[in-house]
């Protein structure tokens, strides 16, 4: 289903698989010499009916089988394949990894993704210190893939803000509108700042970025070109503004040429900071507002410690071993997604990055999406999460990601008035398949028949009625995924039934109805002038079910209204 609505719309995608550590459980469990169905059934771990039995579902992949390192990659490969299916041409790929399989993921990223679209391996320490008899490890990876280069570097530099550097400019323009042009008073003002603040956090000083002019806070940066040795570097004259003599010069001559020094000298104000007289070596300008971001480092500390805590807080104290920091996968969504983008994560864990991008959202006013996807891993029986009420691993994703919702709404009820989540299950099909192997004139007619409706008996709940899975179901198959949301939980009434009204993507709608047709809502449809109506064919029933069914489609087919009977 996330091929037909998602194929090439993600533009980030980030997964922490199982690390292959020797304890992982993972559904891929193969003898390499017979087909899977086969070894399933012959073992017992596939029923007569060619169901996977629950406790077989997930098995160790233990360091001792003989295709240790094949049964994980087996597991992998189909899984990035259909990923990059879903990635934009821009869209780009960030998978956590530790030194058991860091190896071969590359190599079978090499392959899926192309060697030339690999961008960088990072290296994420996560602890100051290990305990091991010979080198403690500290670290994991995470591996970044793009899916064109081309159009990736394109799309714009993949930098981060600098830590703090909006505060300091946004004091720097309250100094501005009280002292207007004074900047002798500004630069005294922000140094006296900039003690205090250094006090808090030495990381959002920012302290060497004292100097200002019209053009704003600049720090004085070196204009010496480095000592490389090279007699060629530029030595020309530079005249002091006041004196109007030469200013002294390096020993390693300047960093600029002298065209590119006359550019800096004739911007207002000048790009160059001159000393009281011409015996200082004048410094270029580097200003804040120009550089207030970072491109992202290959290399980075974040305590994993945190994580854990966060995730305890929401959904019970030892229910979820080693989560990800929502505060690390954020700063990879703010790297590469706009407001607008999907981010996707298919081994969703906890949760960690629907909170992520939910958190990011709230920060920039974004309308990100994001799609978590968790298989339904039994937990055991003697594990806290299944004491405190848990049975599978996306229990507790959902738990999380709802209380996450719940507490956004109550912090902050102003900005998140949209903010919802909608939990899809995957499930037999709620309509019956037609048999390709009938071939006789009786079995045709047995099909025929049986096909008169094409839903199957309804069974829903009282949580789910068959309408809605019906409706899940259809809109997930025209390619619509998260747009039916709101059909789903705001259905609209025509003519006394109940209609289930979708905004497409170019902005035209689409009717769904599973109830008894009516000639009235022939009239409401034909008003509400959507692009496509989607209708049962056992809404037309009766002695004149044909003629009712016909006389809809020839009419609606003049006022170019497309409509499919199922």
């Amino acid at each position: 289903m996330l091929q037909k609505s998602y194929y090439g719309k993600v533009k980030m995608i980030y997964i922490d698989p199982p690390y292959n550590t020797g304890n992982d459980s993972f559904v891929y469990p193969d003898n390499y010499s017979e087909t899977l169905d086969e070894y399933q059934r012959r073992t017992g771990e596939k029923n007569e009916a060619g169901f996977l039995n629950k406790q077989n579902l997930w098995k160790k992949n233990s360091k001792e089988s003989g295709q240790y390192h094949s049964a994980w990659l087996s597991m992998m490969y189909p899984r990035l394949y259909l990923a990059r299916n879903l990635l934009r041409d821009n869209g780009v790929i960030f998978i956590s990894i530790d030194d058991n399989e860091a190896t071969n993921l590359k190599l079978l990223c090499d392959e899926v993704f192309g060697a030339e679209n690999f961008v960088s391996q990072v290296v994420w320490q996560r602890s100051k210190k290990g305990d091991s008899k010979l080198i403690a490890n500290v670290h994991e990876y995470i591996l970044c893939f793009v899916k064109n280069r081309h159009l990736a570097l394109n799309n714009g530099n993949w930098r981060l803000p600098k830590q703090g550097a909006d505060q300091v400019l946004e004091k720097y323009a309250e100094l501005r509108s009280r002292f207007g042009a004074e900047h002798e008073t500004i630069r005294a003002e922000m140094q006296a700042w900039f003690k205090q603040l250094a006090q808090d956090d030495p990381r959002k000083a920012h302290k060497h970025y004292n100097w200002s002019d019209e053009r704003g806070l600049y720090f004085a940066a070196d204009f010496a070109g480095p000592d490389d040795g090279r007699a060629s570097r530029p030595r020309h004259e530079i005249f002091h503004p006041v004196t109007s003599k030469p200013c002294k010069k390096p020993s390693t001559g300047w960093r600029w040429d002298e065209e590119k020094t006359k550019w800096a000298m004739a911007q207002n104000p000048p790009r160059i900071h001159f000393g009281p007289d011409e015996t200082t070596i004048p410094t270029r300008k580097s200003y804040l507002f120009e550089i207030d971001s970072e491109p992202y480092s290959s290399v980075f500390y974040q305590d994993g410690r945190s994580a854990t805590l966060e995730v305890e807080e929401l959904v019970g104290k030892g229910c979820f071993p080693f989560p990800k920091n929502t505060s690390v996968i954020g700063d990879l969504v703010k790297l590469v997604t706009l407001p607008g983008d999907i981010a996707l994560d298919f081994f969703a864990g906890s949760g960690s990055t629907a909170q992520s991008v939910m958190d990011l959202n709230l920060e920039d006013g974004g309308n990100r999406q994001s799609i978590s996807v968790q298989m339904p891993e039994v937990l055991d029986e003697d594990s806290e999460a299944y004491k405190a009420g848990y049975r599978t691993i996306a229990d507790i994703t959902r738990a999380r990601i709802d209380k996450v919702i719940a507490k956004l709404k109550a912090e902050h009820p102003d900005k998140t008035d949209d903010l919802a989540c909608a939990q899809f299950t995957l499930a037999p099909s709620n309509f019956k398949v037609w048999r390709g192997d009938a071939n006789s004139a009786q079995a045709l007619r047995e099909q025929l028949q049986l096909f008169q409706s094409a839903e199957k008996q309804a069974t829903g709940t009282q949580d789910q009625p068959a309408q809605t899975a019906m409706l899940a179901e259809l809109l997930l198959k025209h390619g619509l995924g998260a747009l039916g949301v709101h059909a789903i939980s705001k259905p609209t009434d025509m003519a006394g039934v109940t209609v289930y009204r979708v905004l497409m993507p170019d902005n035209t709608i689409m009717l769904l109805c599973f109830d008894p047709y009516t000639e009235t809502l022939k009239t409401d449809i034909v008003q509400a002038k959507p692009a496509q109506v989607v209708m049962l064919n056992s809404c037309f029933a009766g002695p004149k079910a044909d003629e009712l069914l016909s006389n809809l489609q020839l009419e609606l087919a003049g006022l170019d209204i497309g409509l499919t009977v199922i």
